[in-house]
């Protein structure tokens, strides 16, 4: 690329110089040309006023030669049937009287011509306004190309200048072009090779720092999108424990009584296997991409419904019981169903971990929202919100992991999770309204009184009202 930059710069320049230089250097040999033309008429003119008389009476002609001129001028001086009189000698073969500037002299004319590389000027001798003779200066034409040389040489020297500084000024406007895209290709490879801390250096071209900040903003996009991905996969790892803990209570009560006939277990633990593979499915096309699914309205009492068998058998082991309840004219939410089911699932294992007695999970309406209580008895939790739901990965003993996820989950969804109540524990998610559903008017929020039942807005020292969140158009 630079020596393609600076070739193209060197020949346009020479491109350049050649247009305009070849003919200036024709116009500046012609224009000397014509000097020289001028001064040897001069110089004709002044010798033919000096001898006229001379000639006209027939005297010996002289005093020509101290006419004031250039040296290398010669004078030849001829009668009027163009016979040498005096001055330089012309030769024989200039003496037939056929050279055509000297018969246009001796009509009364200036006759020009150029003769064996010389140039010469013939005036007429005048006396009376009769022609008597004529005079001729003759110059070598090297004289004139002496003249010439050093302007010619300036005008060389000018050119080779020019291109040198072209030479110079290319090579450093290709370094100042190849180097940041050079450092573009470092960079692109570095990033392909999978190094998305890489960060390219501004060149103060605005077409390639343009590209160098948008490569910058895509290493900065995939860097994030990989620790997200990387950090939700490792929370999403955690989802199927709960399930597969179930599964395994169930399996290891049927092992210890084997004089009992083991289809029922085995019966009873066939949804909850087809509900564990439900659920890996889901994380997996989650963990891909926590916003490739499209959000549509969600039929909550389906949802509930289907999800609330596998919620009572969870706690049916724990002698627990779950109480589903939807507040009359609660709008569908619009958000993925798939994300939905698995926030729910870590906010029920939560209120199991936390609390004691009865799980009660209820839907109800919030301002500008749609809003699911997940509430239990008992002291609650003893942890700042804040900490609750950003526990690592891989901490030991595995308790809230799913509230990190369950977050990540609903916001992506548009949505808020919020810890409303800490003792007893209440867990609220806020999703948006189906735009289709949503009611001209936002109604009274329904919150849960610390007894477990739901009417209207509770003493300001028992439950916060949940936050409000925007729709999404």
């Amino acid at each position: 690329m630079r020596s393609r930059i600076v070739g193209l710069a060197v020949a346009a320049t020479v491109l350049a110089i050649t247009l305009f230089g070849v003919p200036l250097a024709v116009a500046v040999f012609s224009y000397a040309m014509q000097v020289e033309r001028s001064q040897l008429e001069r110089v004709a003119d002044a010798v033919a006023i000096t001898i006229a008389a001379d000639v006209y009476e027939q005297h010996q002609v002289d005093g020509f030669e101290e006419i004031d001129g250039p040296s290398y001028v010669d004078v030849t001086l001829y009668d009027e049937d163009g016979d040498w009189l005096a001055g330089a000698w012309p030769g024989i073969d200039r003496l037939d009287g056929q050279e055509p500037e000297l018969a246009q002299a001796l009509g009364g004319g200036v006759g020009w011509g150029t003769d064996d590389g010389d140039l010469s000027v013939v005036v007429p001798v005048t006396h009376a306004d009769e022609v008597i003779g004529a005079a001729q200066a003759t110059a070598p034409r090297s004289a004139v190309l002496a003249k010439v040389a050093p302007v010619w040489a300036a005008m060389a020297a000018l050119a080779a200048l020019a291109v040198a500084t072209t030479w110079l000024l290319g090579h450093r406007q290709a370094r100042r072009l190849a180097l940041p895209l050079e450092g573009l290709a470092v960079a692109a490879r570095r990033l392909g090779d999978g190094d998305f801390s890489v960060r390219t250096r501004r060149g103060g071209v605005p077409e390639i720092d343009a590209v160098g900040s948008a490569l910058d903003s895509t290493a900065a996009r995939l860097d994030d999108l990989l620790a997200r991905e990387r950090a939700f996969a490792a929370d999403a790892s955690h989802q199927p424990r709960t399930p597969l803990t179930g599964l395994r209570l169930r399996l290891e009560a049927a092992a210890e009584r084997p004089d009992r006939d083991a289809r029922p277990a085995v019966a009873a633990t066939l949804p909850d296997t087809d509900r564990l593979q439900a659920t890996f499915e889901e994380l997996l096309a989650l963990t891909r991409d926590p916003r490739a699914h499209r959000a549509y309205p969600i039929d909550l009492t389906v949802l509930l419904e289907d999800l609330a068998p596998e919620w009572r058998s969870r706690l049916a082991l724990q002698g627990r019981h779950l109480d589903v309840r939807i507040t009359p004219g609660t709008p569908d939410p619009c958000a993925s169903a798939a994300a939905v089911r698995q926030v729910l699932a870590a906010l029920v294992d939560s209120a199991t971990t936390h609390g004691t007695g009865t799980v009660t999970v209820t839907a109800r309406e919030a301002p500008g929202a749609v809003a699911i209580d997940v509430a239990t008895e008992g002291p609650g939790v003893q942890e700042p919100e804040g900490v609750l739901v950003a526990r690592p990965a891989d901490q030991p003993d595995g308790h809230d992991i799913g509230l990190t996820l369950a977050r990540r989950l609903v916001e992506a969804e548009g949505g808020r999770l919020e810890l409303t109540r800490p003792s007893p524990p209440a867990f609220t998610l806020l999703l948006p309204w189906a735009i289709e559903e949503a009611p001209t008017e936002p109604l009274t929020p329904v919150v849960a009184s610390p007894d477990g039942d739901w009417r209207g807005s509770p003493p300001e020292s028992d439950v916060p009202p949940p936050p409000v969140i925007t729709t999404r158009s």
